[in-house]
Order: C-alpha cells, then structure tokens, then sequence
C-alpha cells in the first residue's frame, strides 16, 4: 500500500512537472500573430468568461430596467386613470349645472311673462309614501306664502301649498289621490275637473258625451277654482274613452315632469275666483 503511495505522488509530481513545461514554453513561443501562445489560450479562456460574465449583466440589467420601466409605466397610468376620473367628476358637475342654469333661465322667464306676483322656491324634500304626492320647498310664510296657493313650473301647473311654517312649505302635488282642479279643453273649451290618481296620468271628470274633446288636446287651468290661474298648462288628453253614459273617461298626460322638478315659483296673486269669493257677503 505504501509502495502505491508513492507511486501516486511520483505520477503527480511528473505531471505537474510536464504541464509546468508545456506552460513555459507557451509563455515563450509565440503564435502566427506575434502573441505568446500562453497569452492567446489564456486571453481566449478569459474573454468567454467575460462574454458569459457580460451577458449576464446585461440580462439582469435589461430585466431591472424593465422592471423599473414597468413600474413608472404603472404610476403614471394610475395618474392617468385619475386624472380622468377627476375629468368625468367636473364634467357631470358642469353638466348638472348647465342643467339648473337652464331650469332657472326658464322659470325667470316665466315670471316675466306673466302678471302674476311670484316667488320662486327650491324643492328640498319630497313625500315618502306614494298615497301622499307632496314636496317641501325652501319659502314659508316669512315669505307670505299661504295654503292654497297655486305651485306652478315653466312646463305647466304643479300643485297647491297645503301647509306652511316660517321657512318652508309642503306643496300637494296635482298627481296626487286627493288633488282636484277646474280645467278645460284649450282648443274646444270643454270643462271638467282634472283629479291626481297618485300615478304618472291625470284623470278629467265631468266630461259631457257629448263634448268635443280627441286626444292630444291641450288641457289648461279654467280657474274656477279659485287656486291655479286660468289658462297655465295641466296637460295632454291621451286616452278618450267613449263607454257609454253621461260621460266620457278621459286620461291627461301632465305637462310637468314630476320626477325632475327642482325650481318652482308660487303664485301669491289671489285667482280672479277668490277676489270675488272675497267679496261675495
């Protein structure tokens, strides 16, 4: 075993000995190129490592920056994203208020049009249930507003004002179960008494048989009331129903949008109807 031994280490030792010799003689020889074969195997060794080395960097470069890249992309996306969110948010402000500036335009022209003594009123509250159509708007009877006043809007009639206190008031709506006004047919002047069914239609009672009255007449206030002004616009006849007895069923479209009423104006001019109830003794 110790023979083995030793042999091992003479052959190790020879061999190092030869591959020192062939090193030197590397280092001394040199190539076609002028270059000592040592320095061109070694340069050749170390550039691969170098190219691999270099290859690698640049990999791990190329995914850093994409990363970083990725990420910047991201944070101005998400700036983007907010940027137009806050576009939207100012374009619907703009928008709604183009909308009011309208609604206003129009009833401050409806003021001037008429002789009437009005004042105009926001809606700030609206009914609960829908057996009682009623809105609540900002004047009361500071602003000597009282009950049975008539509401009225740039599309037609609203309501009346049934309660009041110092700074608001609850006006009941014309399409509700319990509202009634005198109206007549624009066109034919045939009278009746339009009635609130708590839904979208109005429904005009006391209609003769006989009276000429087709749908898409216009229906207007007659003012025998004593409440809504004669002659402002409650609605549209859209169903005729010729059933048979003293009188014909008839449905009227209101002309006002209920569902988006903002701005109304209140009729504080006392009907030609309650002057003369007044002086009635």
């Amino acid at each position: 075993m110790a023979l083995l031994d030793s042999r091992s280490r003479a052959g190790y030792l020879l061999l190092t000995a030869v591959v020192g010799h062939v090193l030197l003689i590397s280092a001394q020889v040199n190539a076609k190129t002028g270059v000592p074969i040592l320095e061109a195997v070694t340069f050749g060794v170390f550039a691969e490592v170098q190219r691999g080395t270099s290859a690698v960097t640049n990999s791990i470069r190329g995914v850093w920056t994409g990363y970083v890249g990725l990420r910047q992309v991201r944070r101005e996306n998400a700036e983007l994203q907010r940027q137009l969110s806050d576009a939207q948010v100012q374009l619907q402000e703009q928008r709604a208020l183009a909308d009011r500036s309208r609604g206003l335009e129009q009833l401050l022209a409806l003021r001037d049009r008429t002789a009437l003594e009005t004042t105009a009123a926001t809606i700030v509250g609206s009914g609960v249930t829908p057996d009682f159509r009623t809105v609540t708007i900002d004047k009361g009877s500071l602003q000597k507003l009282k009950a049975d006043m008539a509401v009225i809007a740039p599309a037609g009639v609203v309501g009346r004002v049934v309660v009041t206190s110092p700074g608001a008031a609850k006006v009941q709506l014309l399409i509700d179960r319990n509202a009634a006004a005198g109206a007549l047919d624009e066109r034919s002047r045939a009278q009746g008494v339009v009635v609130g069914t708590g839904d979208s239609l109005l429904r005009m009672d006391y209609v003769s048989e006989v009276a000429d009255i087709v749908i898409g007449d216009s229906i207007v206030a007659s003012g025998i009331d004593g409440i809504y002004p004669k002659g402002f616009v409650i609605g549209r006849v859209e169903v005729v129903d010729k059933s048979g007895g003293a009188y014909k069923q008839v449905l009227v479209r209101p002309a006002v949008d209920f569902t988006s009423l903002e701005d109304v104006l209140v009729v504080l001019t006392p009907t030609a109807a309650t002057d003369a109830a007044r002086e009635t003794p």
